[in-house]
């Protein structure tokens, strides 16, 4: 009963993640598209965030937003919606738990959000940049962040757990 109720809580959070991420990124889709569709750029914190409105067409950092619109379509929507529904089965099927469950969820969350503006608008909404001075990171959105979050976190998790115990050969005197 206890174990029961563990795993339907451990899925509930799982779920509960998944949604809130979701949630969380649509929302602010929509207030980057209502504020600041059509404005300039605006500057916070010394310059360290900008806020602005871009439409992504491509992949990270725009690759591919160059390809013609039906490659586009077939590589960032019909080829993400393919993988995305490849992990999550992969996941189930293996029963992922713990941190790489939580670390695909949140991927599994930002590639979900990212692909509804694929179908919807036939590209990305992006409206954050943080950097220092000419370091800048690429536009970006909730949605790749949780993608990132989960990405590191499913990796670092495996090579954790891949690493193995350490074991100590035991020296019986035998050759």
């Amino acid at each position: 009963m206890i174990k029961t109720t563990a795993r339907l809580a451990t899925r509930l959070g799982l779920v509960v993640a998944v949604v809130g991420t979701i949630g969380c990124d649509r929302v602010t889709k929509h207030l980057a598209t209502s504020a600041l569709a059509g404005m300039p750029s605006r500057s916070y914190l010394a310059d360290t965030v900008w806020l602005g409105y871009t439409e992504n067409s491509g992949g990270f950092l725009s690759v591919g937003a160059d390809l013609p619109p039906g490659a586009r379509t077939l590589i960032f929507t019909c080829g993400t919606g393919l993988m995305l529904v490849a992990l999550s089965l992969l996941a189930m099927r293996h029963r992922w738990r713990g941190w790489p469950a939580i670390g695909l969820a949140l991927l599994v969350a930002g590639g979900t959000s990212n692909w509804i503006d694929r179908v919807v608008r036939g590209s990305v909404v992006d409206f954050l940049n943080v950097g220092i001075g000419p370091l800048r990171t690429g536009v970006f959105n909730v949605a790749d962040m949780a993608i990132m979050l989960g990405a590191v976190i499913v990796v670092v998790s495996f090579r954790h757990t891949t690493k193995g115990p350490r074991t100590v050969a035991k020296n019986d005197g035998t050759a």
